[in-house]
């Protein structure tokens, strides 16, 4: 499996992550092609737990961007959220939002490092990342 992402989204994430003091998530949004994930459009959700070491996406604003990606074709391809002075890699909150959303999970620290990861039979397995 591999996760594919444009360059300039990559870097818009990564610079908020750096940027802020607590962690910061998005839904990604776009096309499954077999065993590629296409990431077409990013969308920055608030963190409504206002938290430096775990995020909860606003639901409100989440249902507004799942709606506004269906209406254009696109699927929840990916959820992405950064760590702050911990390795990019899914922590047990994370296992457990994995369980709920099934795809595949950008996680990014803020020094720019980061990783993709799905969960498979209870395992978390990281994904390639090609940037595009």
């Amino acid at each position: 499996m591999m996760m594919v992402i444009r360059r300039e989204d990559l870097k818009r994430i990564i610079k908020a992550a750096e940027n802020s003091r607590i962690e910061i998530c998005s839904m990604l949004f776009g096309r499954r092609n077999g065993e590629r994930i296409e990431v077409e459009e990013v969308r920055f959700v608030p963190n409504r737990l206002n938290s430096a070491t775990a995020f909860e996406m606003e639901p409100v604003e989440m249902v507004e961007a799942i709606d506004l990606a269906e209406e254009r074709g696109l699927e929840v391809v990916g959820i992405f959220h950064s760590h702050l002075k911990c390795p990019p890699r899914p922590s047990g909150g994370d296992l457990k939002g994995m369980r709920l959303w099934p795809v595949v999970w950008l996680v990014v620290d803020e020094k720019g490092n980061y990783g993709a990861f799905v969960l498979e039979k209870d395992k978390i397995r990281e994904v390639g990342v090609e940037v595009v």
